[in-house]
């Protein structure tokens, strides 16, 4: 018999032949062929990591989901796996969506949400479920059906995400209530039977309609309550994205309510960034990946036969203020090669050249901000994007120009109070990530240069530029 998950590893085998390789990523997990859209399943288990991801096969558009499937020793290096869960069952026959994996003693269990239609696909007759799925091997998963069914009166409730909390287990469920975005709190003794805690957390009438892809989890002597809403307006320089991703601080204990010590934050200032989900490394490392994109996107590379990938793994910290602060894993400098230092130090008025022909490659650059009198000054990546300070805004902007692509304008953080601006930088063939001092913030956004157009350069604007450091590595990916 021909399953439909048999049908779609077919389906992506032939599609893979046919790419165009011009934006496909490096050092980045990308589908095959086929559109990919939110991470699932982040785990370590049996001594691999493993990305499960929001997966149409059969083309480079969202379509009825599966999910996707990768491993990995080092978080730096993926193997593709087949398919892992295809919409095959009445619980989940219009799509396999988002949500999360844990390791049940010597089994592999996806929690996942079953999206169907009773009737005409609209929002009256959509009913999401919370399923399971299981497995020996972690690659080959055995249906086991419905586990929550949908709350009476509710529609969209979605993207569970589970963890063990001493002999139980706990989930957190995204929901729309009357227009309200709320997580619900679930427990349970063996995965199959669940109920209804609480709330940990709603929406305000500025806070979206819906809390998709929640997660929860202790760092430092907090616990943080990740989350993607939306419909959130945007404020000034803040939540510029279409929709948002987050977190909120504050503590919890085994049943008791959450509580919110401080207001909601973004976790990434780019262009494109949405939907992370966490998990702990063997070490104890609280690590988080994303989706590398944003919904609505142009999203040029669907022309080349595949739309969308995952960001840089990156090691979550609390630091003292309260603030989460992403890193790149330690595992990425694996992919180094000889340090290049660039001989740059000082700019005024001047375009300098530092690198050639657009390799993979991380950057390491460190500015002076008393000391630089420039209006703007950077670094160039051709002539489509730009990384740099703006000394009237005090701010630093991340900038891509691709008008034929219908990708223009820019995304920025604050500057820091620190004398020293320290970046380190991720390019990859359609994406860049930028690390601001020490994970105080990051910005990341996809970039579409030609392959004539990937020279990196650094540039002083109306006046002088001071650069304490600045080198690279090509990536060896």
């Amino acid at each position: 018999m021909m399953t439909l998950r048999i049908q779609a590893n077919n389906a992506v085998k032939t599609l893979k032949e046919s790419i165009n390789p011009r934006w496909y990523p490096r050092f980045h997990l990308a589908p095959q062929a086929g559109w990919m859209n939110d991470p699932n399943g982040l785990i370590w288990f049996d001594g691999y990591y493993h990305a499960f991801y929001q997966h149409h096969p059969y083309a480079p558009v969202w379509g009825p989901m599966h999910w996707g499937h990768a491993r990995s020793r080092d978080m730096v290096h993926w193997e593709h796996l087949p398919i892992a869960l295809a919409p095959e069952g009445p619980e989940d026959k219009d799509g396999c969506f988002s949500g999360s994996a844990v390791s049940d003693g010597d089994k592999l269990a996806l929690i996942y949400t079953g999206h169907k239609f009773h009737g005409t696909p609209c929002d009256e007759n959509l009913y999401q479920v919370q399923c399971l799925a299981t497995s020996h091997d972690g690659v080959n998963f055995e249906r086991k059906g419905i586990v929550i069914d949908t709350p009476e009166g509710v529609h969209h409730f979605r993207d569970p995400k589970v963890w063990q909390e001493k002999e139980g287990w706990y989930m957190v469920v995204g929901a729309r209530v009357a227009d309200i975005g709320e997580v619900q709190l679930y427990q349970s003794d063996d995965l199959h039977h669940w109920h209804y805690v609480n709330t940990l957390g709603q929406s305000d009438e500025k806070m979206g309609y819906m809390w998709e892809c929640p997660d929860f989890f202790p760092l430092a002597d907090k616990h943080i309550l990740m989350f993607s809403p939306q419909g959130m307006a945007a404020e000034g320089y803040n939540y510029r994205n279409l929709f948002q991703s987050g977190y909120l601080v504050g503590k919890w204990q085994e049943d008791d309510a959450y509580q919110i010590e401080q207001r909601f934050r973004e976790m990434d200032h780019g262009h494109d960034f949405y939907a992370p989900q966490s998990f702990v490394a063997p070490d104890g490392r609280r690590i988080v990946m994303g989706w590398l994109a944003m919904w609505e996107s142009p999203m040029p590379e669907k022309a080349d036969g595949w739309a969308g990938m995952l960001s840089l793994p990156r090691e979550l910290t609390l630091d003292k203020k309260g603030q989460l602060r992403m890193n790149p894993v330690k595992e990425l400098e694996l992919l180094r090669g000889d340090c290049r230092r660039w001989q740059v130090s000082e700019l005024t008025h001047q375009t300098i050249v530092v690198e050639q022909g657009g390799q993979p490659i991380e950057i390491q650059l460190d500015l002076n901000i008393p000391l630089s009198t420039a209006e703007q000054f950077g670094l160039n990546i051709g002539q489509g994007a730009r990384i740099y300070v703006d000394s009237q805004s005090r701010r630093l902007v991340v900038e891509r120009h691709y008008p034929q692509h219908e990708l223009s304008g820019y995304r920025s953080v604050p500057l820091p109070d620190e004398e020293r601006l320290t970046l380190r930088i991720y390019i990859d063939s359609s994406s860049i990530e930028v690390f601001v001092n020490h994970g105080e913030y990051t910005l990341s956004s996809r970039i579409y240069p030609e392959k004539d157009d990937r020279d990196l350069s650094l540039f002083s604007h109306n006046g002088r530029a001071v650069v304490h450091e600045a080198h690279a590595w090509y990536l060896n990916a």
